[in-house]
């Protein structure tokens, strides 16, 4: 298994954290869903990484698979009136990943996060590894410091 920026990252930090792997599926419905039921784990304990934004400003929500982000409620976090998600090019440009693949760790360029606070209703949480097929197991308040994310409802 080869290191992505986020692997590197968490390293760095110190922090425990488990890989997981499974045959990514370019073609499913829903990825988040795909990905949970080929690791057999609850799909509330799969976050996907949402890019969203204004023209002024540019985040991330965390939230589970299982559920929507509430816009309304981001747009409040990020301090806008009205924010869309990202056209997927700028988020590949924004992270420095490839969508399907885009981890909340190790992004090329800062970002705002913010972590849907149900994260807390787990010991770990998955979240993507920066890759496609990639998932990191970590523990909620491990993830808050290795993105600097604000806990908040979000979904």
């Amino acid at each position: 298994m080869s290191a992505t920026p986020a692997t590197k990252q968490l390293d760095q930090l110190g922090f425990a954290y488990q890989l997981h792997e499974y045959a990514y599926d370019p073609k499913a419905k829903n990825i988040g869903q795909h990905a949970a039921t080929a690791l057999g784990i609850d799909p509330a304990r799969l976050f996907k990484c949402l890019m969203f934004g204004s023209a002024n400003a540019k985040a991330f929500a965390l939230v589970p698979t299982s559920a929507e982000m509430n816009l309304k409620s981001a747009a409040k976090a990020l301090k806008e009136k009205k924010i869309d998600l990202l056209d997927p090019r700028q988020a590949e440009k924004i992270t420095g990943y490839v969508i399907g693949g885009i981890s909340p760790i190790g992004q090329k360029l800062p970002a705002k996060a913010f972590l849907d606070q149900s994260a807390f209703d787990h010991e770990t949480i998955l979240v993507n590894g920066g890759k496609r097929g990639l998932q990191i197991e970590i523990a909620p308040h491990d993830l808050i410091t290795a993105c600097n994310a604000q806990v908040l409802s979000l979904t």
